[in-house]
């Protein structure tokens, strides 16, 4: 194996990346104009924030676009200092080869409440030698400010489809073989983030010649669907010591952790009141005990009592 396929099949152009085609297309009239406001690009992870970030910037600097572009993570620089040295520092010099220098940050919602300020004044005073792109999981956390400055993008988590197409393109690059009902194993756990996507087939194909369900599984750590909609079953019709049963096979035979737990109860749960299989208001106060179970979990709570507790509420 290459290094990490994440990296190896890391989109170099704008018109690669997978399954944010509206603001791709937007983003293609900047290059066309050579020129672009200050951006913000949000969304959850996994999603090609980074990755369309950088496109971006090779695509409108060019071939000079490492002597133009910075690069700063603000989960690892994210005081005051940074912006007033290493920022100003950079937006100061004229651009070489290029209409102007672009500073990337990349997890802006973690920088200070100070630094963000200071951030605010050098996109105020650099506006005509400098852009700035600004990537986050939350823009909730930014302050009005920059988020005025900003032309804000929102990506969406990338639809199963296109995630399925990307893998089936990985699979036959490197020489695997896959079968449709594992890819869709690992779209299920992906939940829209195709770097865990890309993830998880790495380690998938480590198993063996072929993707399946079966390999996947051994990778993921995770109960499989029909566990948890067996447990859920079990539990809504009263059996609760065989609804116990699978979930102590669940966590402790298979090492499930209690957060995983959790998650996918939800997704189940959500998935039948969506198909109409449950009372609305039953809904309701699940999803409320979910809440509180899942909240006392990453408290510190036992996972397995937790979990059991949650289930009686099914009863």
């Amino acid at each position: 194996m290459s290094g990490p396929w994440v990296e190896k099949y890391r989109p170099q152009k704008l018109e690669d990346i997978v399954g944010q085609k509206q603001i791709i297309t937007r983003l293609q009239k900047y290059v066309g104009e050579e020129s672009m406001p200050n951006l913000m690009f949000t969304g959850p992870a996994g999603v090609g924030k980074t990755t369309t970030a950088l496109a971006l910037v090779k695509s409108i600097l060019g071939e000079y676009w490492r002597q133009n572009f910075l690069e700063l993570n603000a989960s690892d620089a994210r005081g005051i200092e940074t912006v007033r040295n290493n920022i100003k520092n950079f937006c100061r010099l004229k651009p070489v080869g290029a209409p102007f220098r672009i500073i990337f940050l990349d997890e802006v919602d973690n920088m200070t409440k100070d630094a963000q300020h200071a951030l605010r004044r050098e996109m105020e005073m650099y506006t005509k030698t400098a852009s700035f792109i600004l990537s986050c999981n939350y823009s909730s956390k930014i302050i009005d400010p920059i988020q005025s400055r900003c032309a804000i993008f929102r990506f969406a988590p990338i639809k199963g489809e296109d995630i399925v197409a990307r893998l089936k393109y990985i699979c036959e690059n490197e020489k695997f073989e896959y079968d449709e009902k594992g890819l869709e194993t690992i779209v299920y756990f992906a939940e829209g983030d195709m770097r865990k996507a890309v993830n998880v087939l790495q380690a998938a194909t480590s198993e063996g010649e072929i993707v399946n369900e079966e390999s996947v599984y051994e990778v993921v750590s995770k109960a499989k669907p029909q566990d948890i909609s067996n447990l859920i079953t079990k539990a809504l019709t009263g059996d609760f010591m065989g609804a116990r049963t699978i979930l102590r096979e669940t966590m402790v035979l298979q090492g499930t952790s209690g957060e995983d737990m959790v998650t996918q109860i939800y997704q189940e749960v959500s998935k039948r009141i969506v198909d109409g299989k449950m009372d609305p208001e039953f809904y309701i106060d699940l999803i409320e005990s979910i809440a509180n179970c899942d909240f006392r979990i990453r408290e510190g709570a036992n996972p397995r009592i937790q979990l059991e507790a949650l289930l009686t509420k099914f009863l």
